[in-house]
């Protein structure tokens, strides 16, 4: 008998946040066990919840949603997010060029598939959120990894990025704030970042999800500001922020050399329409977010809940022998260093696995962000402290005896 197999698009895609390690997670709560996930960033079952007014609005027009929308999103919501634009003074924004998604995911998927041809090439970070270099595969092109710097805050190495654009490059993504790293660039890189697109005729991906949350008065700039004249394609939304990740809410602007790319931006409109439309419910909540009181800075500022757990998972994984990490500047991720002179690893995806066997705690590897060495993992730390503070005891008497 025949067996009916994947399609070939799907050779080289990979999401191993939801991978096969939390495949084991799933069958050990089937037998009852009780799993602490630091794998996801998903504020809601840490209790991490959306503002009420927002709730609220989303209700009020259940009734004003049941039917299809615009295929780029409703207008009042698409007209929130150009003022948002203009607020972070990127220029040139208009209705026409922001579109709804049903989260960043969706949009993501969508500006590869509408643009890259087979054998094309797209310049991404190392580490990388693994969608970017899943929807690079199977939109048929090659994801090709710049090197981002450990030893320098994990800003991308400008040099690297350089070395590895040839004929075939269509563009560079930006993670910033960075996930898993949680590093916060500078104005100064991303100028050399446009520079280089600038100079190579490439379009610019900024993944700014995380734009709002920001620790140690850490400022945000965004991409689109700084690339004026070069193509840039700009996402953001609600999951992170607003603590609405459920609501799949995202967006993606268009801001720069639009002219250059009529036609790209017609196969985006194309895909669009193919979908009809994004999640209606959830738009309603956008002007009412990103208008209202910005509740996220309780959170972030000393004192703050997001802040505190940061600064004390911090500490503890570097009291870790063995451990050391990066303080990361934005997002909800630590993202440490493994010392594989002391703890002997060969396989990070086995280490996270035997944990969670152990200890059921669900953690990531690093290599699942296309780090290529094993010797880093990423935490969430969106747990309460004290949680949060007993996973990462139990983590450090893991390691400390652990060996492959």
């Amino acid at each position: 008998m025949h067996s009916i197999d994947k399609s070939n698009k799907l050779h080289g895609v990979c999401y191993d946040i939801r991978g096969p390690v939390l495949d084991h997670a799933h069958r050990l709560e089937e037998e009852g066990h009780r799993i602490l996930k630091l794998n996801i960033g998903n504020p809601a079952p840490f209790g991490f919840e959306a503002p009420d007014e927002i709730i609220l609005d989303v209700i009020y027009n259940l009734r004003n949603a049941q039917g299809y929308c615009e295929s780029k999103g409703l207008f009042a919501a698409r007209k929130a997010i150009m003022q948002e634009c203009q607020k972070l003074q990127v220029p040139n924004v208009e209705i026409d060029d922001i579109y709804l998604g049903n989260g960043v995911s969706e949009l993501i998927v969508m500006s590869m598939q509408a643009l890259l041809n087979d054998g094309d090439e797209m310049l991404i970070p190392s580490p990388d959120y693994p969608l970017w270099t899943a929807a690079v595969n199977l939109a048929g092109g090659n994801a090709v990894h710049y090197r981002c710097d450990e030893q320098s805050d994990w800003f991308p190495d400008i040099n690297d990025i350089a070395s590895k654009i040839t004929d075939k490059t269509r563009g560079i993504v930006v993670i910033n704030p960075n996930n898993p790293t949680g590093a916060v660039y500078s104005e100064e890189l991303l100028e050399q970042i446009v520079e280089l697109a600038r100079a190579k005729n490439l379009i610019i991906f900024a993944d700014e999800i995380y734009s709002k949350i920001l620790y140690d008065d850490t400022e945000f700039v965004p991409m689109g500001r700084l690339a004026q004249d070069v193509l840039c394609i700009s996402f953001n939304g609600l999951s992170k922020s607003y603590r609405l990740a459920g609501f799949r809410s995202g967006w993606m602007v268009i801001s720069g050399a639009k002219e250059k790319a009529q036609q790209y931006i017609e196969g985006i409109e194309m895909l669009s329409s193919m979908r009809l439309c994004a999640n209606v419910p959830a738009m309603f909540a956008v002007q009412t977010a990103l208008g209202g009181y910005q509740s996220i800075n309780e959170l972030i500022l000393p004192g703050g809940r997001l802040r505190e757990q940061r600064d004390m998972a911090w500490k503890k994984v570097n009291d870790i022998p063995g451990i050391t990490c990066v303080k990361p500047k934005g997002a909800l991720y630590l993202f440490p260093k493994i010392d594989l002179d002391i703890h002997k690893i060969e396989n990070d995806q086995k280490m996270v696995q035997d944990f969670l066997i152990k200890e059921k705690i669900l953690l990531v590897e690093g290599t699942a962000f296309n780090w290529k060495e094993p010797d880093h993992f990423r935490i969430v730390f969106l747990p309460r402290a004290d949680e949060l503070e007993d996973a990462l005891d139990r983590f450090g008497n893991f390691i400390e005896h652990y060996t492959q």
